[in-house]
């Protein structure tokens, strides 16, 4: 899991985590300390507000990977998921972590009406991004960048998600898919919460 690129894999969305269990994992290793060395990097690279809480997030032996369906591999500490990829794509944090960190990553917000939707594994139509409600950032992120997804009058991301076209593209689109989201709140991933164990 640690020195794949991620610039041009585009991730797997529709609800990748609609039904995920348990029985969805394969294989749950111990990493070596080198492996555990190259993810620490790998996470604090992708997510630069972490870097001076890495250690105490991915504290040396007690990470182990897990690999699953979906060809998704996760990195897990202490049964909790912190992280996980789709085969060489970019790293997501899950929901809990961005809830206990909540700075670390662009953030984006749909309007009130979006919010059904998303909870049932939808996409963030670019309406729902650039309504009253929603809010992008000045930045013109590019495509595929990883954003934390809250809602309107919500104090806590509902999804992560990537974007599915850059900032500029969507201020200016009156249709489409704006970001596919990969995971939401109860969904199989957020279900399994800190149980990770085979």
């Amino acid at each position: 899991m640690a020195a794949e690129p991620a610039e041009a894999v585009e991730t797997t969305s529709i609800a990748l985590f609609k039904k995920y269990s348990l029985d969805d994992i394969a294989t749950m290793t111990k990493l070596k300390s080198s492996t555990q060395r190259a993810i620490k990097r790998n996470v604090a690279d992708e997510f630069p507000l972490l870097e001076p809480i890495v250690d105490d997030l991915l504290p040396k032996g007690d990470t182990q990977e897990a690999k699953g369906k979906g060809r998704v591999s996760f990195v897990v500490v202490r049964k909790t998921p912190i992280v996980f990829r789709q085969q060489h794509g970019p790293l997501f944090p899950t929901l809990r972590v961005l809830h206990a960190y909540p700075t670390m990553m662009q953030r984006v917000q749909v309007d009130k009406g979006a919010i059904k939707f998303i909870l049932k594994g939808a996409d963030v139509m670019c309406p729902g991004l650039t309504s009253a409600g929603g809010w992008l950032p000045e930045e013109d992120l590019p495509e595929h960048t990883a954003v934390a997804v809250y809602a309107e009058g919500k104090e806590h991301a509902l999804a992560v998600g990537q974007l599915a076209m850059s900032v500029s593209e969507i201020r200016s689109a009156t249709k489409g898919i704006g970001i596919r989201i990969i995971h939401y709140l109860n969904d199989g991933l957020w279900r399994i919460g800190d149980e990770f164990e085979l």
